[in-house]
């Protein structure tokens, strides 16, 4: 054990971090884990919470922890369930979220439960036959880490799993932590509000689309505002991230899902995920995910992709047909942080292209209201309503949304 814990505190000094464990001479196991000193090397910005160990390994000594992770859960090249393991965290059991453990499976696609093939411990699925643990999963557990990278978008499913498990915890008198990670739209808020008709589970709680805040502050609004079933309050500790504001530009280390290979789709995400309620295209079956938008008959384009199945997108929209579209990987990194709004002119452009062809532009069912949050998006847009016009029908609810907002921010 001793050796595995040196062998751990090398890797950490690697990273940056130097960490001092005082163990007892009469027994292989760990009393005391202090991180005496954090350094960040020239190329990191941001700390994110899972690095701040000495803030919450006291509140996991002598308890037995649930983890709510997936892929971006590291800490360097790390995952945190083997950090924690090494430092004798008692880890019972894992909860996954949409993508599963691994953050592999398609958007949609159901999970189911199993073991981690590395370390045994028993995987929950929280995205397949439910998407809140029930008692008997939360059995002996003292206390959930919540760890998983969220990109701002209000129909990002990851925030609706984090109102569940915060709820859960609740009922069965369990603390939970939430280890915050950067939010790299957390720069603007913007976007339609949610209204209560179109609660789902790709919207929950009264907020616009891009909602500005880290992972953290949501959890504390979901709590100071009651959105827990019976106005319950859940146990909550957040653990903030260092040399973070909200302006910060974060570049995500880990995709935080199969469909958001890089920055440039994080980016383009909240303006293009309201296609997926609609008959075109957003390159699900391509190596360019939110990053090209297209149609078999879309004639507004100079740009050609085809759709394929594969990892991450088992039945893609258009499957195996030559679609006609844009291409939106010329844009740069940096003048899609600059814009700091939505761009609904994707949308109104292709609706106005397709109808012209006596094409549906909107699919059948109401998908596209629960990605909104609200219908008039969808009778504006067929209105022939400006960008401009739109917008301004979102103000009133996004001032009052920002004074809701302000009481939970954990940073500038």
């Amino acid at each position: 054990m001793i050796l595995r814990m040196f062998d751990f505190i090398s890797h950490l000094t690697i990273l940056g971090v130097v960490v001092i464990l005082f163990s007892s001479c009469n027994t292989k196991e760990v009393d005391k884990v202090a991180v005496l000193s954090q350094t960040v090397e020239s190329h990191v910005e941001v700390i994110v919470g899972a690095q701040n160990v000495a803030e919450y390994h006291p509140l996991l000594v002598g308890k037995t922890v649930g983890m709510v992770v997936n892929q971006t859960s590291v800490i360097g090249e790390d995952h945190l369930v083997d950090s924690l393991l090494r430092l004798a965290v008692n880890i019972k059991m894992i909860f996954a979220p949409e993508h599963g453990f691994r953050g592999e499976a398609d958007a949609g696609e159901q999970i189911k439960d199993s073991k981690d093939s590395k370390t045994g411990i028993p995987v929950v699925s929280l995205y397949g036959k439910k998407k809140k643990p029930v008692k008997e999963d939360l059995e002996g557990i003292d206390v959930i880490v919540f760890d998983i990278q969220d990109v701002g978008a209000r129909f990002y499913t990851y925030i609706s799993s984090l109102h569940y498990v915060m709820e859960a915890c609740a009922e069965n008198g369990i603390s939970i932590i939430v280890l915050d990670r950067p939010n790299p739209n957390a720069h603007y808020i913007d976007g339609p509000m949610l209204e209560e008709k179109y609660k789902s589970f790709v919207g929950m709680h009264p907020v616009p689309v891009v909602y500005g805040m880290t992972i953290g502050e949501y959890a504390q609004m979901i709590n100071g505002e009651g959105w827990l079933n019976k106005g319950l309050k859940a146990d909550l500790t957040v653990i903030k991230n260092r040399a973070y504001t909200h302006d910060t530009y974060y570049n995500l280390p880990i995709k935080p899902s199969p469909n958001l290979p890089n920055i440039k789709s994080i980016f383009l995400y909240p303006s293009l995920c309201f296609f997926e309620g609609t008959k075109m295209s957003v390159g699900r079956g391509t190596n360019t995910q939110f990053q090209v938008m297209g149609h078999p008959k879309y004639t507004g384009g100079d740009y050609k992709f085809t759709p394929i199945a594969g990892p991450g997108a088992k039945y893609p929209k258009h499957e195996n047909k030559e679609c006609n579209g844009r291409d939106l990987t010329k844009l740069t990194k940096g003048n899609l942080h600059e814009l700091g709004r939505l761009d609904l002119s994707y949308l109104i452009d292709s609706y106005a292209n397709l109808e012209s062809q006596n094409i549906p532009f909107f699919n059948d069912n109401n998908f596209f209201e629960k990605l909104a949050g609200t219908i008039d998006l969808r009778t504006q847009i067929k209105a022939g309503e400006t960008e401009e016009e739109i917008r301004a029908t979102w103000q009133d609810g996004l001032e009052e949304f920002k004074k809701v907002r302000g009481k939970y921010l954990l940073y500038e």
